[in-house]
């Protein structure tokens, strides 16, 4: 890929390979903490290695000029005449980029003339996040900024929030920026804060499954930020039980002896909401202590059961991604599977045995096609391994 790229900026742009930078910024998977990064939640996370490619240059002036490998078309646009988002269009992650440092006081003389490749129609795996923090690293390159992860984590969180209007918590920008290989990256959403496990030398070896749905609906167009929105009921309730109305009402504001003391005044969604964050919360708290002891079977089992509370706690999940789900749950040599972000589109990830992967993959692919015909056209499925965090190469 790195050298497809460099040929292909000689090639469209004349630009000599020496003069070209990589960005690789990789996908993510949430072993646990699923939907409660945006309440201020406890989440964990482990960057992988598959990722969004950006090769790219210093333009020499405020012009933008990108083409990519994965989308048709072209993008232009200059550093002082920013258009806003235009829907559907892979645009929308430089034009978001540099409104975002612009937005933050970051001064920004140059653009970049870059390729882009990557899965970044596959939903699930954050490639959103991935290929926002790309363009953030490129530019900051371009133009001689030095820039935390902190601070880069902010954002690209604002790229999506307030660029492209997903209400999304800080899980994906943080693992990809801050993984490391052979740790488990725990995020404390709270705080803002993270810590990197160490994995257990009794940890047994596994492989990370990608089974993708087909599905690829846009997120902000299904019910991801209708679900917030309920969060946000549940968590006024139970902030004006506990006498704290004025509180920001995110449900990581309220204690778990808060909830279980007026859990009893929530109905409907906003009880479901409730019940899967703090089920949630205690099984990423449990998911750690497993891997530090090395317990991949107990590891798994609260993956799987994370996943049945998004389905039926969260309520998300289209009826494709919860057939595969059920799928990889019922295959031999899987660990645990749950949904891989918001759950309405994109795919499923599988801890598994890596002795026994190929015979699930080639399993999942023969059900799933089975049930879904249509959709397994467009779905594949395939192996891939922790990794480090986005970096320039």
């Amino acid at each position: 890929m790195i050298n497809q790229l460099k040929t292909e900026m000689k090639t469209r742009f004349g630009i000599a390979r020496r003069d070209v930078c990589i960005v690789q910024s990789p996908y993510r998977i949430c072993p646990l903490g699923a939907h409660i990064d945006h309440q201020l939640g406890r989440v964990m996370g482990m960057a992988i290695d598959q990722a969004v490619y950006l090769a790219f240059a210093p333009s020499g002036d405020e012009n933008t000029h990108l083409q990519s490998l994965t989308f048709d078309g072209e993008v232009s646009f200059a550093l002082g005449d920013v258009p806003d988002k235009i829907e559907g269009d892979w645009g929308n992650f430089p034009r978001g980029a540099v409104r975002a440092l612009q937005q933050r006081g970051h001064k920004l003389a140059r653009g970049i003339t870059g390729i882009t490749a990557g899965r970044m129609h596959e939903g699930g795996l954050s490639s959103s996040a991935a290929i926002g923090v790309a363009y953030l690293l490129a530019y900051q390159k371009a133009n001689g900024l030095s820039v935390s992860p902190a601070d880069n984590i902010q954002l690209d969180q604002a790229i999506e929030n307030n660029y492209l209007g997903l209400k999304n918590g800080i899980l994906d920008q943080s693992t990809i920026l801050l993984s490391q290989r052979g740790f488990l990256t725990v995020i404390d959403c709270a705080r803002a804060s993270h810590k990197l496990i160490p994995q257990s030398p009794d940890l047994q070896p596994f492989d990370i499954l990608i089974a993708q749905s087909g599905l690829r609906d846009a997120l902000v167009s299904t019910g991801y930020n209708a679900r917030v929105d309920e969060c946000a009921r549940a968590a006024r309730a139970l902030l004006n039980a506990a006498g704290r109305p004025d509180q920001q009402p995110l449900l990581g504001n309220i204690t778990i002896e808060e909830y279980e003391t007026h859990k009893s005044l929530l109905s409907g969604p906003a009880a479901k909401r409730a019940q899967h964050f703090f089920s949630e919360s205690v099984r990423v708290l449990q998911g750690i202590r497993a891997w530090r002891k090395g317990n991949l079977a107990g590891f798994g089992r609260l993956i799987a059961e994370s996943g049945r509370s998004s389905i039926e706690n969260y309520e998300c999940g289209s009826e494709p991604l919860i057939a595969l789900y059920r799928i990889l749950i019922d295959t031999d040599g899987v660990y645990g599977a749950r949904f891989s972000g918001a759950g309405f589109r994109g795919c499923c990830i599988a801890l598994v045995d890596p002795q026994k992967s190929s015979a699930a993959m080639e399993h999942i692919r023969t059900a799933y096609r089975a049930k879904y015909p249509e959709l397994s056209k467009n779905a594949s499925a395939f192996i891939c391994h922790p990794d480090d965090g986005a970096r320039i190469l």
